[in-house]
């Protein structure tokens, strides 16, 4: 047991919940602060206080778009997105339309994610939730090139609020379908063993909401 600065570069300390309060909020950004975490990542409403707390300190502030279902119009995300940015989001998490990728219906799917990476640039980076725990292999390597053709920078797992998170064997496939493209791992990174076997894997970052508690290597609390 003891501190492990090194997790923290990786990881987007992760607060979505409806229920999030500011002083949640506040305490997040502390953490997030403190142990020199990536990002915080919140609803975009809360993008605003999130991005004046941490103002200064390095501390990247993330907002999702379209979350958690993926399926708003691609008009609305790309205002989701661009308003975001200029509330002080550095980096975006849209979820694609997964029912059009199942639909085959392609070129929907990439000028969705189109609309959010030009939305974003150069202010923000996107990284493009599959929810690959509604995907089947073909449909999670056809997603990850669409993000990859519509320059994206990530693309990432889970909204955590699917019926399953992060695999390792879906981070070995989205890595190896991107390439040079990063990869987030998202949901159900709990402690440092599950932290190493998704960089192990080819994740270079990941979503949770345990983030001090992997720093610390501490169990959380029930």
């Amino acid at each position: 047991m003891g501190y492990d600065i090194s997790y923290a570069q990786y990881i987007d300390h992760t607060v979505l919940k409806p229920e999030t309060t500011k002083a949640t909020l506040k305490k997040f950004c502390d953490e997030a602060k403190e142990y020199g975490f990536a990002s915080v990542c919140v609803n975009p409403v809360n993008i605003p206080y999130v991005s004046e707390q941490l103002k200064g300190s390095g501390v990247e502030a993330c907002s999702v778009i379209g979350f958690p279902l993926g399926a708003s119009t691609t008009l609305i995300k790309e205002m989701e997105a661009a308003e975001a940015v200029k509330n002080g989001a550095t980096e975006v998490d849209m979820v694609i339309n997964v029912g059009a990728l199942k639909d085959k219906d392609y070129d929907f799917v990439e000028k969705d994610i189109e609309a959010v990476v030009k939305a974003a640039h150069p202010h923000a980076l996107v990284k493009v939730i599959i929810e690959t725990c509604l995907l089947t292999e073909e449909e999670k390597v056809v997603v990850c090139k669409l993000a990859k053709h519509a320059k994206a920078d990530f693309v990432k797992t889970s909204t955590g609020f699917g019926s399953g998170g992060a695999t390792v064997e879906d981070i070995r496939l989205m890595k190896k379908t991107v390439g040079e493209m990063l990869v987030k791992a998202s949901t159900g990174i709990n402690n440092r063993e599950d932290c190493d076997a998704m960089l192990a894997a080819g994740a270079s970052r990941m979503g949770t909401s345990k983030g001090a508690f992997i720093v610390k290597d501490e169990l959380p609390s029930k």
